[in-house]
């Protein structure tokens, strides 16, 4: 049986298992944003580079979600077991508000008392 001590010396991203789905995914972002320049650079409609550059996008938010699954399923998986979740659930929750666009989701209420 193998200890924790072994796991963390041991430890590779999670990421790892979907490495090559990872690559191809960035492979396809890269052509899609060679696409997009040509698209500019032939000053083409705006609406079809728009069209491109949220195709671009979303292929872009696939890779982030795959990532932030293999993280929390490893990573932060074996952080809790090893007894040192806390930081990494802050950490992930820190970068998901960061995606979200929100900054401090956990704000402490206002002391100020509304007019009358």
């Amino acid at each position: 049986m193998q200890t924790t001590a072994d796991r963390e010396r041991h430890f590779r991203h999670s990421y790892t298992k979907d490495r090559r789905e990872l690559l191809n995914r960035l492979n396809r972002i890269e052509g899609q944003v060679r696409g997009i320049r040509r698209l500019i650079g032939d000053e083409a409609y705006c609406l079809d580079v728009l069209q491109q550059v949220e195709a671009m996008t979303a292929a872009a938010d696939e890779v982030a979600l795959l990532l932030l699954e293999d993280h929390i399923d490893g990573c932060l998986a074996h952080a809790i077991e090893s007894g040192k979740g806390k930081p990494y659930v802050d950490e992930v929750m820190s970068v998901v508000r960061r995606a979200m666009g929100r900054r401090n989701a956990r704000r402490t209420p206002s002391k100020t008392t509304p007019a009358s």
